[in-house]
């Protein structure tokens, strides 16, 4: 039986961290992008991911329960900075940002045997 993948069941950083990118990574710009109109204007410069910045950031692509059971519903087509966020010991090495964002959420840090259980049980 395989484990689930720690982060289709967390989403902390979705809901902790204001998600800005590049202005030309949403679809209006680039085909295939961001969808623009889950966007909003940062600066001459960036987007942000509508409800990200505030007190309760929770981003409006994030769908499910915090530490339960959530998933993007743009995955395919998330910015940057979500791509390049990785989860703690995804690759290899912690992530204190990660860790932050799940302390906040009352979730325990994920370590390194988190992804070693994705693989089936002997």
């Amino acid at each position: 039986m395989k484990a689930p993948n720690p982060c289709l069941t967390c989403g902390a950083c979705c809901a902790f961290y204001r998600a800005s990118f590049y202005w030309a990574e949403a679809d209006d710009a680039t085909p295939g992008g961001v969808p623009a109109e889950l966007t909003t204007k940062l600066d001459d410069f960036r987007r942000m991911m509508i409800g990200t910045s505030g007190s309760t950031p929770r981003c409006i692509a994030l769908e499910g329960e915090i530490g339960k059971e959530v998933r993007c519903t743009i995955y395919e087509n998330r910015s940057s900075v979500c791509r390049n966020f990785p989860a703690s010991w995804a690759d290899g090495k912690p992530n204190e940002r990660c860790d932050k964002a799940r302390a906040v959420w009352g979730l325990s840090p994920l370590e390194p045997d988190s992804w070693d259980d994705m693989t089936e049980a002997a």
